[in-house]
């Protein structure tokens, strides 16, 4: 095994674990906050929109199972990559579409694929998602880890502009 990690930012966390967490590969995701300038922060804090910090999911993974160009792949059907003003209902920084990289190589594998993904003509607008060396990663309050799993109603709520982006850009690329 090889695990690695991997931390992507793309509106509200509890939308963000499901999609990574059914894949083969995956050893764990946990929803946290990452990226701005509080230490520890709280959820009512990062709310706020004054700590900097973005909603987000960092992955751990087997990379002999799963490759981190997969992780963006998925990454990029579930995050409107045109929006960096928030995602979907959720507005503000704190749920700025961000990809936090790791290491050089990550970087090089998220800036091609965002190139790729600009040159596909996908989409209408600009692929806007930052790419940023990955910063302290401050796990969530344990009421939002596997949300999905606590509260399925709202989470499934919360989902419909999620599957509805997916189903206009993705379409043909849902199995």
């Amino acid at each position: 095994m090889k695990e690695e990690t991997a931390i992507f930012a793309g509106g509200c966390f509890w939308c963000m674990v499901e999609p990574f967490e059914k894949m083969p590969g995956i050893l764990k995701v946990r929803s946290g906050y990452t990226g701005g300038h509080l230490a520890n922060p709280t959820y009512r804090q990062v709310c706020s929109h004054t700590t900097g910090h973005v909603e987000a999911v960092k992955i751990w993974y087997d990379a002999e199972q799963i490759s981190y160009q997969q992780l963006l792949d998925i990454y990029w059907m579930i995050a409107d990559p045109t929006d960096a003003t928030g995602q979907f209902a959720d507005r503000g920084n704190t749920y700025r579409p961000i990809i936090f990289v790791n290491s050089k190589q990550q970087a090089q594998i998220a800036e091609a694929s965002k190139q790729k993904l600009a040159q596909s003509n996908r989409f209408d607008r600009p692929i806007v998602t930052q790419i940023l060396p990955a910063q302290v990663f401050y796990d969530a309050e344990e009421e939002h880890q596997d949300f999905y799993r606590k509260d399925p109603a709202r989470e499934a709520m919360m989902m419909g502009p999620r599957l509805a982006y997916q189903q206009k850009y993705w379409a043909d690329q849902q199995k």
